[in-house]
């Protein structure tokens, strides 16, 4: 098989693209790839956290409903972390770069960090249900950002988000609710 090389003027084109910065064509706008770059990397950082923090509950899940408690911390951490390629991937199409570390992710997110010894299985719910709630509010304010630069595909993406969050934290509420004496 014969290899084909280019013209040197090809070659240097070719060589002057490698090194230029990421530049991805979109029709937005370098405001709107700014201010959509802006909120979906802010609520990727905050998905990283709280996956991490659905994580660490579920490793370290105790009490009598712990297998109950384990398994939807499981499910809720793979729901949380099958989001994150798709942020990444839309803010990279409409134009921006992305989350590039542990280090850029702690310096975006608006989630707090648990690294309490000891939490209590209830308090762990709670938790994450305000965390969740928290996601579905910036869920909902990017939304808006999409909505004012006209991105249709981001917003289409997020309301399905905004749907499993608050599906996740109504679960988490209802998990964490005590019972009645009617056992309900």
């Amino acid at each position: 098989m014969k290899t084909k090389t280019l013209s040197p003027k090809k070659a240097a084109a070719a060589k002057t693209r490698r090194g230029a910065a990421i530049a991805t064509p979109t029709d937005l706008g370098a405001k709107a790839t700014k201010d959509l770059s802006g909120a979906l990397n802010a609520i990727l950082a905050d998905v990283f956290a709280i996956y991490l923090k659905t994580k660490n509950f579920h490793w370290h899940m105790s009490g009598p409903h712990f297998r109950d408690y384990h398994l939807l911390l499981d499910d809720q951490g793979d729901q949380i972390y099958a989001m994150t390629d798709p942020l990444a991937e839309r803010v990279r199409k409409v134009g921006g770069t992305t989350l590039r570390s542990i280090g850029h992710i702690a310096r975006l997110q608006r989630v707090s960090d648990n690294d309490a010894e000891f939490v209590t299985p209830l308090d762990m719910l709670a938790e994450l249900h305000q965390d969740n709630q928290q996601l579905a509010a910036s869920l909902r304010a990017a939304h808006d950002v999409c909505d004012e630069h006209k991105d249709i595909a981001t917003a289409s993406v997020i309301e399905n988000w905004i749907d499993e969050t608050e599906r996740r934290a109504w679960f988490l509420f209802e998990a964490s609710r005590n019972a009645d004496t009617g056992g309900h």
